[in-house]
């Protein structure tokens, strides 16, 4: 089995996707992922401290999480050392793109800074439509 999808933990509080992009792209991963989602409280307006990021190769993957395990140097203030594991029971990004599209995160009442996004060669690229 190939396994291309990451769960980053213990991130910041008022971490965003965007923060995750640049994150991601800082420390060399730019083009090398081709979905991201920053899970959030919309209540308390800040991240649940946990991302999903779907890597374009198992080598990316796992370059990712040698990277990134303990990671601790935050563009925001925070003394948190990020973990690393494997998306589960999610793997790829088929499987991402199918559970999301449908999701109630993907209506258009939730501000897009909220949403999972895709990428084809480091362009965002628009979500497929609900099937349901």
């Amino acid at each position: 089995e190939v396994r291309t999808t990451l769960m980053l933990r213990n991130l910041p509080s008022y971490f965003t996707r965007d923060l995750l992009r640049e994150l991601l792209d800082d420390n060399g991963f730019s083009k090398r992922y081709n979905f991201i989602y920053v899970p959030h409280d919309f209540s308390r307006g800040r991240s649940l401290g946990y991302a999903f990021v779907n890597m374009e190769s198992a080598q990316d993957a796992m370059q990712a999480w040698e990277c990134f395990t303990n990671f601790e140097q935050w563009t925001i203030p925070s003394s948190k050392k990020c973990t690393v594991s494997w998306g589960d029971p999610l793997q790829g990004l088929k499987m991402h793109v199918e559970k999301f599209r449908n999701s109630p995160v993907m209506h258009q009442v939730v501000p897009d800074e909220f949403k999972p996004m895709l990428f084809n060669k480091g362009c965002p690229t628009p979500f497929p439509g609900p099937t349901k």
